[in-house]
């Protein structure tokens, strides 16, 4: 006789957690984040408004861990490399190839992070992820200069501001108008062109 392995109650929690986190991103993308409810992210996901209130008890929080949620990063695969030229590069070109399948999570998490200058509960979740973010760019960019790829003269963090505000520009235009932005030309592009600004110039012979 077969047997059926019964669902914990975390198990379960998990599961109704993730499918309404899954439908808030959702109508973010086809609605924006204004038109968050709580009724209507326990419709879409198939479970009454109490799940929902149980779940996140009000609007901002729920907005907070969707935001949370949605930060997962667009480049898995580099936690193991070591920071440098190298990896700061595979960042860039990870980063534009995963614009060619953006899936609904990344796309809400762009949405939001365009949104958060006027959300204050955005705001505070999105500077600590811009701020992460620019921060392992930065130590990219001093592994480099310290180990003799990059340029000396280059300056950590305005090459992390620029290399932020250029990949999420591209994404979002991505986002916006899919037929304008070539992702596989743009990636060999961009990081040619990274490459070419950061490197160390040969020294004269």
């Amino acid at each position: 006789m077969p047997t059926t392995t019964r669902r914990t109650q975390q198990e379960r929690r998990d599961q109704a957690e993730a499918a309404l986190l899954a439908a808030a991103a959702e109508l973010v993308v086809e609605q924006g984040v204004r038109s968050l409810t709580l009724a209507r992210v326990g419709e879409r996901a198939g479970y009454s408004r109490g799940i929902v209130t149980h779940h996140f008890g009000a609007k901002q929080t729920l907005v907070e861990r969707l935001a949370r949620a949605t930060q997962a990063g667009f480049v898995p695969g580099l936690d193991g490399v070591t920071p440098g030229l190298d990896r700061l590069l595979r960042l860039i070109d990870g980063y534009l190839g995963a614009l060619s399948s953006i899936g609904v999570f990344n796309q809400a998490f762009l949405l939001l992070w365009a949104e958060a200058p006027t959300q204050p509960e955005l705001a505070p979740i999105f500077r600590e992820r811009d701020d992460a973010f620019r921060a392992d760019l930065r130590d990219d960019v001093e592994a480099g200069i310290a180990d003799g790829t990059i340029d000396p003269g280059a300056d950590s963090g305005d090459v992390a501001v620029a290399v932020v505000g250029q990949l999420r520009g591209i994404a979002l235009q991505r986002l916006l108008d899919p037929r304008s932005v070539d992702t596989e030309q743009l990636r060999r592009g961009v990081t040619g062109f990274w490459r070419r600004a950061l490197s160390r110039p040969a020294a004269a012979g």
